[in-house]
């Protein structure tokens, strides 16, 4: 895999100063590191980012959550409480390109380091805020994590079967995807800052981000004027069909298929006939168009339903998916991370930690010159403390040690 993946040097000089916890802050900020950035990492020392789940005076025993989205970072240790702990973070800010902070609503103004703190230090800093909802959302002052921005975000809404109760996507949308528009936005606002010397205040709520992601229910609610239902078995905004989920052989918890027939193309119901071996159905009256499909699909899924139950799903997906038809065989965490060929392109990797075992994990996904971004360890809790302020901040090694004893550094 080694020629598969390389270290690259797109931000190489950036500067990072990273206060974020958890999950949306820090995927955002993962990926300026893939990037090359230099992400520091601003820590509690003794606990460090909620995220490492580390209690005082017991081992951390789920380090895996906090590996997967601070991957390629480095950690400082610093009291921000301590009046030496908060000059020395204004010092590595004045150094900075930017600042990345998603706490509760009100903490890092409390800690001296809100927008106009921080652009008085350094007036060309791109300064980023990651909250859970929006200024001047009624909603501004309340806290948020990933299911809370998917319920108010809608994605919840349209995700399940009809008529039965909403449910939460299985991956972190509110988290992570908030993340993803925030990471895109920085390089806008870095590349605008090249050419002007100015800097940017970037704002983005998780309820707000999930808009974003539910453009294609919008449009659904456009075209038929009213709220978008749940459907969690079918897709296209129930104007084609067949296109849903089907199951197979041999009947597993995830032993499904999603085969879905594009209104863009007339042919894929065609070409699904003759891979069933079902060729009187192109020219039936019930099934012959979209509509008839849609209108008839208590009577056609059935006939699905027989011929996928005779073939496992990864048969299924390679016979419809061979005939030009778009299908997907539903696959589970384990059966990704064990498949091999993820392994080769360098779209899974995995961490070499000096603390934990080797943990295999996605890598961030954009191939360039044909490699995939390197995936190197997240940082032990405090273990770039000296690297950062004497490469920062021209430090010697006396200093380091004079703040630790006093206590401002971990």
């Amino acid at each position: 895999m080694s020629d598969k993946v390389a270290t690259f040097d797109f931000l190489a000089g950036v500067r990072v100063v990273d206060f974020t916890q958890f999950e949306a802050g820090p995927s955002c900020t993962e990926a300026l590191a893939w990037l090359g950035a230099e992400v520091v990492k601003i820590e509690n020392p003794g606990i460090g980012d909620p995220g490492r789940r580390l209690r005082k005076g017991h081992p951390d025993d789920d380090p895996y959550y906090f590996q997967m989205f601070n991957a390629n970072k480095k950690s400082l240790t610093v009291n921000l409480k301590s009046p030496r702990g908060l000059q020395l973070v204004k010092a590595l800010l004045k150094h900075a390109d930017i600042c990345v902070e998603n706490m509760a609503p009100g903490t890092i103004e409390r800690l001296g380091l809100g927008y106009d703190d921080v652009k008085a230090i350094n007036p060309s800093i791109i300064y980023c805020q990651v909250k859970g909802f929006g200024e001047g959302s009624p909603y501004e002052k309340n806290l948020a994590f990933d299911m809370i921005a998917q319920a108010t975000g809608g994605t919840i809404s349209v995700t399940g079967e009809h008529g039965r109760q909403p449910v939460k996507p299985g991956i972190s949308l509110g988290d992570t995807g908030t993340g993803m528009t925030m990471a895109v936005t920085i390089l806008g606002a870095l590349r605008k800052r090249e050419k002007t010397g100015q800097g940017a205040r970037l704002q983005v709520a998780m309820q707000d981000a999930m808009l974003h992601y539910m453009r294609t229910n919008f449009s659904t609610q456009a075209k038929f004027g009213k709220a978008v239902e749940r459907d969690g078995t079918r897709s296209g905004g129930g104007t084609n069909g067949p296109s849903g989920l089907y199951p197979c052989a041999p009947g597993g918890l995830n032993d499904y298929v999603w085969i879905m027939t594009s209104r863009g193309n007339p042919e894929h119901w065609t070409r699904l006939c003759k891979v069933m071996g079902r060729e009187d159905l192109i020219d039936d009256p019930r099934f012959s168009t979209p509509a008839a499909r849609v209108k008839n699909d208590a009577e056609l899924d059935p006939i699905i339903r027989e011929w996928t139950m005779r073939h496992t799903k990864h048969e299924a997906m390679a016979l419809v998916g061979g005939a030009g038809i778009p299908a997907g065989a539903v696959l589970d965490t384990m059966e990704l991370q064990t498949d091999e060929s993820f392994v080769a392109r360098g779209v899974m990797q995995e961490m070499h930690h000096p603390s934990y075992k080797p943990l295999r994990m996605p890598a961030w996904p954009v191939r360039i010159n044909g490699k995939m971004p390197k995936i190197e360890a997240s940082p032990v809790l405090g273990q770039h403390t000296a690297d950062v302020l004497t490469g920062w901040l021209g430090m010697n090694a006396t200093e380091v040690e004079a703040l630790k004893g006093e206590g401002v550094v971990g």
